[in-house]
């Protein structure tokens, strides 16, 4: 039990060199762990939801305003530690790299799949019209910087930070003005649900390291390339923690939970994933040749899940067929012209 403990600490924490030492005679262990991984985070997933609307409730916040803020945040943790990770140890191009994937991956895809099972109705512009206005704003200004420069320079990454000041900030400032769904009692309190939120974001983020880093020694293992462990693994798998809190507000019927934690979760990826890297050393774009197909694909999925809710309030299910044709495009195109060998 000892040795299995120390070998799953050196796979959560160490690098990939590590990684490597264990892929032969611990591929038992990899495996059971990256089992551990995807229960860890079904698990926090449901009870993060669960705390999350017992929240909502009793302060009278809606629904579509905890998604955006306090789940989104959780569920973006994995992204946010990742990132740090990378700019300490010199790769700030994986956490540029990983924001904008996840972006992609959180509207064309876990987006995607909630519209086409059961599409959010009755979603107020007012819930969606600032944060849609500040997205749409920051990753205009961030994608075109890469871009035009190849970098995001520090002095961008310190504005990205105020940004997240000034997007939580307006979370709570105007969640007043917003109008909340008919109270109903429920039972439990906050302080307890605002523990649950704290574990379950924990558990959120080992289950995602487990099952990116034992996932990547498997992969290496059954001889997958290197560029398909990092469009499919990294990029779904810091991802995972929006997949389930989306599928699980779905099951529990709280789609609008769902469509505000994409909303915030994609906000946090630039002013978070993107700011600290950049801030703590600037990130210099290597693969701008994939960056080009990448940031502008960001751009018309979000336009592709927004557009309807401004103007018809609701979703549609060809809505989300829409998104899974653009994601697999992309897809398809990263793997035969912009991968870089």
């Amino acid at each position: 039990m000892e040795q299995f403990l120390k070998l799953a600490g050196d796979l959560l924490f160490a690098d990939g060199e590590v990684f490597q030492g264990y892929m032969g005679s611990h591929m038992v262990a990899c495996v059971i762990l990256f089992v551990i991984g995807l229960a860890l985070i079904m698990f926090g997933g449901d009870r993060f939801v669960d705390a999350s609307i017992l929240i909502s409730k009793k302060l009278g916040i809606p629904q579509i305003i905890v998604g955006a803020t306090i789940v989104s945040l959780g569920t973006t943790l994995p992204e946010i530690l990742t990132s740090t990770t990378a700019a300490f140890a010199g790769k700030g191009d994986m956490a540029i790299g990983n924001a904008f994937g996840s972006i992609v991956c959180n509207t064309a895809l876990i987006a995607a799949i909630t519209q086409m099972c059961k599409p959010s109705k009755g979603v107020e512009r007012s819930s969606i019209s600032w944060r849609s206005i500040l997205y749409f704003s920051v990753y205009v200004v961030v994608s075109t910087v890469g871009m035009v420069t190849e970098t995001v320079p520090r002095w961008l990454g310190v504005c990205l930070l105020l940004g997240f000041c000034v997007y939580a900030f307006l979370s709570i400032k105007l969640t007043g003005g917003e109008s909340s769904e008919e109270e109903e009692e429920v039972e439990g309190s906050v302080p307890m649900a605002v523990i649950t939120l704290v574990v379950c974001a924990a558990l959120l983020f080992l289950g995602s390291k487990f099952l990116v880093n034992n996932g990547t020694v498997i992969a290496k293992k059954v001889g997958v390339s290197e560029a398909v462990i990092g469009v499919t693994i990294v990029a779904l798998g810091t991802s995972l923690p929006e997949l389930v809190t989306a599928i699980t507000s779905l099951v529990k019927g709280y789609a609008d939970v769902s469509l505000g934690n994409i909303i915030g979760a994609n906000t946090l990826n630039l002013l978070l994933v993107v700011g600290i890297p950049a801030t703590i050393r600037g990130i210099s774009i290597k693969d701008i040749n994939s960056f080009y197909l990448t940031a502008p694909t960001g751009l018309l999925v979000m336009l592709v899940l927004i557009l309807p809710f401004w103007f018809k309030k609701r979703g549609y299910r060809i809505q989300g067929g829409a998104l899974i044709a653009i994601y697999a495009i992309y897809t398809v195109l990263q793997f035969t012209v912009f991968t870089v060998k």
